[in-house]
C-alpha cells in the first residue's frame, strides 16, 4: 500500500482521486492528529514546504479514490429480540464496520413500555463505551410513550441524540398506536427531534402470520408473505399524515416496498419533510431467491438467513429496481444496513417450524460500501451519488456534517481509500469479520475494494490488516437534522 509510518502524528494521503457527494478532483489530503487541517493539488507548496518530506506518515492513493469514511445510520449490535440478542457485540460489529470503510455508526438505545428512556440510553452506553472501533451515536427507541417518556424527550437533545425511533410493528413488544404516534410527532415538532418509523401494520401482519400457520404455513417464506407490501404502503402513508398533521419531520427506515417510495415521493413532492433510507438487502435480494431458499443442510429453513423486517420483496414485483431508481432521484436519500446479526444455529433455528420465532435480522454492516460501489460499476448510481448516500447524507440527515461525511478542513480524519481496480469476494472465509456462522452475502463479487480506512487520523485497517484496537472509537453528539427544508 506504499505507507511509510512513524508515529501517526501527521498524515498525507497523496496521489488519490478525492471524491465528493459534488464532483471529484485530483487532490492531496494533509492530516494532523484527528482532523484534517487541507486539501491541497497534488505537489503543492502552498504550506512552504515539501509536504510529504515533512510528515510522519505518507499514504500512496494513486490510482485510487479518497473518499470520507462511511457512516451507518442504522445498527442494532447486542439488541435483545426473540429471546436472544444481536450476536454482533459494539466490539465485533465496530470491527467488521472499519474492514468495509464504515468509520461511524449511529445504533439504538432501547426504552420499553413501563421502562425510564433514560435508564434505556444509560444501559446502551454502557454497552459501547471502550468496546468500539470506530466513532458511534445513538438514537432512542421510544418502545413505551407514555406521560413519563414524552416529558424525557427534550432532554435527549442535551445529550446528543436527536433522532427516536417509534414502531408501528410489533405489538406487545414496541409498538405504538395512533394516539401514540401523534403524541410524540408533537414533541418532534415542537424540538426539532427527528421522528424515525418502522412503518408496518403490526396488527393486520400478526393476524396474517397466524393465519398461515394455522393452514401449516411455517416456513421462512411465509415470512415474507404475512408482511405484505400492502402493510407497508398504508402504515408509510399514516405516518405521513400524522407528520402532515402535527409539522413534524419524518424519516422512514429500511424501505423496501415501491409502493411506500410513491407514498414517500408524493409528500415530498408537496414540500414535506419527510425522508427515507433503504438497505442493501432491499436492493439485491429477493423473496422468491432467499427467502424462498433451500439447502441440503437446512431445508426450507435456509431462507431463515434472511428473515427480516420489512421483507425482502418479490423481484418479479420490480422492487428492487424500483428502489436503485429512488436513490437516483432522491425519493430515498440513503442507505443505511439495519444491522442486526443472528446466527443460524441457536439463534435463527428458534424459528424452526413457526417463522413467526425466527429472530429478525441480516448481518450487512461490512459489506454496505463495497456493495452500493458495485452499484456504481454497474452503472446505476455514480460514483458521486454512492459518496453521498454512504456517508454525507447521512451526516446531514443526523446532524453530523462538517465533523463527519466530508473531507474538509477542520473535519474528523475518517477517510478511505478505495481501489477501484481491487476486487472483493464476499463470504464466510473471504471477507467476513463479523459474528456469525453464515454471511447473507456469501457468493456477491464486488468489483472494487476497501484498501486503507483512517478514524480520526489513524490508520485502522491497511494491506489486509486490522491495526486499530478496541476503544478507538468514541461516543459522538450530535446535533440538529441538517437535512431538512
Amino acid at each position: 500500500m506504499g505507507i511509510r509510518r512513524n508515529t501517526m502524528t501527521t498524515t498525507l494521503i497523496t496521489g488519490g482521486t478525492l471524491v465528493s457527494a459534488t464532483g471529484r478532483s485530483e487532490a492531496d489530503v494533509l492530516i494532523d492528529g484527528e482532523t484534517i487541517t487541507a486539501v491541497l493539488a497534488p505537489g503543492s507548496n502552498l504550506l512552504g514546504t515539501d509536504v510529504a518530506a515533512s510528515v510522519d506518515t505518507v499514504i500512496d492513493a494513486t490510482g485510487k479514490y479518497v473518499i470520507p469514511g462511511g457512516i451507518d445510520a442504522h445498527t442494532h449490535m447486542e439488541l435483545p429480540f426473540g429471546g436472544t440478542a444481536a450476536i454482533d457485540t459494539f466490539e465485533t460489529g465496530t470491527r467488521a464496520a472499519a474492514w468495509g470503510g464504515t468509520t461511524s455508526i449511529i445504533d439504538f438505545a432501547v426504552q420499553r413500555y413501563g421502562e425510564r428512556v433514560q435508564d434505556g440510553l444509560a444501559a446502551w452506553h454502557a454497552k459501547a463505551e471502550g468496546n468500539c472501533a470506530i466513532d458511534y451515536g445513538f438514537h432512542q427507541i421510544i418502545g413505551g410513550v407514555d406521560e413519563d417518556a414524552l416529558a424525557a424527550m427534550p432532554g435527549l437533545i442535551d445529550e446528543g441524540i436527536t433522532s427516536f425511533k417509534l414502531f408501528m410493528a410489533y405489538p406487545g413488544v414496541f409498538y405504538s398506536d395512533d394516539a401514540q404516534v401523534l403524541k410524540a410527532m408533537q414533541v418532534s415538532r415542537d424540538t426539532g427531534l427527528l421522528t424515525m418509523m418502522h412503518a408496518e401494520n403490526g396488527p393486520v401482519i400478526d393476524v396474517l402470520a397466524a393465519q398461515l400457520v394455522a393452514e401449516g404455513k411455517t416456513d421462512p417464506y411465509f415470512h415474507g408473505i404475512a408482511r405484505a407490501w400492502q402493510m407497508e404502503e398504508e402504515a408509510t402513508h399514516r405516518a405521513i399524515m400524522i407528520a402532515n398533521l402535527t409539522g413534524a419531520p419524518l424519516y422512514v427506515v429500511h424501505v423496501s416496498a415501491k409502493q411506500a417510495v410513491e407514498q414517500l415521493a408524493a409528500a415530498r413532492d408537496k414540500g414535506q419533510n419527510v425522508f427515507g433510507e433503504t438497505c442493501p438487502q432491499y436492493l439485491y435480494l429477493s423473496l422468491e431467491e432467499q427467502l424462498g431458499a433451500s439447502s441440503e443442510e437446512w431445508g426450507r429453513f435456509e431462507g431463515a438467513k434472511w428473515v427480516c423486517s420489512t421483507p425482502l420483496r418479490s423481484r418479479a414485483e420490480g422492487h428492487q429496481d424500483h428502489m436503485w431508481q429512488a436513490l437516483r432521484t432522491n425519493d430515498l436519500q440513503m442507505v443505511s444496513t439495519d444491522h442486526c446479526p443472528f446466527c443460524m444455529k441457536d439463534q435463527k433455528e428458534l424459528g424452526l417450524g413457526d417463522f413467526r420465532a425466527i429472530p429478525n435480522g441480516i448481518g450487512s454492516i461490512e459489506h454496505r460500501m463495497d456493495l452500493m460501489y458495485q452499484g456504481v460499476v454497474t452503472g446505476k448510481i455514480t460514483l458521486e451519488r454512492w459518496v453521498e448516500l454512504t456517508s454525507t447524507t447521512p451526516a446531514r440527515m443526523f446532524g453530523l456534517y462538517g465533523r463527519k461525511g466530508v473531507i474538509q478542513p477542520g473535519a474528523d480524519g475518517d477517510v478511505v481509500v478505495y481501489d477501484p481496480n481491487g476486487h472483493t469476494s464476499i463470504g464466510v472465509g473471504k471477507t467476513h469479520h463479523m459474528n456469525m456462522d453464515h454471511s447473507a452475502w456469501e457468493g456477491f463479487e464486488i468489483d472494487g475494494h476497501v484498501d486503507t480506512v483512517l478514524s480520526r487520523g489513524k490508520v485502522i485497517v491497511d494491506g489486509g490488516q486490522y491495526l486499530g484496537a478496541k476503544g478507538d472509537g468514541r461516543f459522538v453528539k450530535r446535533g440538529l437534522s441538517q437535512y431538512l427544508t
